[in-house]
């Protein structure tokens, strides 16, 4: 978000994809993709990392085929490691990562591909330790926890984050 006199600016294409999100939450897939693409067609393949990172993390959970659903996530992490590298969006892809490394892991077993996944999982236990303890973490920790008893690797609530430094 930019800032005008003190006050920050909402991002326009960020707001519109919460809404598009919206829909597909209230149980519109089809039009909640068919809107994603809208927005993919605007934005485009070389438009704002972030701006791709949130969309195609999110059109991935449009997707009927597990196989596209894994294209969409790896263009989500793809956009992430972009906003990375330019450094202001640091912070706001941060928290992405979890998620992302996690829905890479559950495209990965749905395919079939159990050692991509599991590394995606290991990604995803790391990254887990930047988030909040807020509802957020724990959400992302408790999905962590249930995949890992997927991939038989122990139970939900087995793993918890390493401590971190004060």
């Amino acid at each position: 978000m930019a800032e005008r006199q003190g006050q920050a600016v909402p991002d326009a294409v960020l707001t519109r994809i919460g809404q598009v999100v919206m829909l597909h939450h209230a149980g519109d897939r089809e039009e909640a993709r068919h809107r994603f693409l809208g927005l993919w067609a605007e934005i485009g393949e070389h438009g704002d990392p972030l701006h791709r990172c949130t969309l195609a993390h999110y059109l991935a959970d449009t997707q009927d085929d597990p196989a596209d659903e894994l294209a969409w996530d790896l263009r989500a992490l793809t956009a992430a490691e972009e906003a990375r590298e330019k450094g202001p969006a640091l912070t706001a892809v941060t928290a992405f990562y979890p998620s992302l490394h996690l829905n890479l892991a559950d495209d990965y077993i749905r395919l079939g591909r159990r050692d991509a996944a599991r590394t995606h999982l290991r990604w995803a236990r790391e990254a887990a330790t930047a988030l909040a303890d807020d509802s957020y973490g724990g959400g992302v920790r408790a999905a962590i926890g249930r995949l890992e008893s997927r991939l038989g690797e122990g139970g939900p609530g087995t793993w918890t984050p390493p401590r971190q430094r004060p």
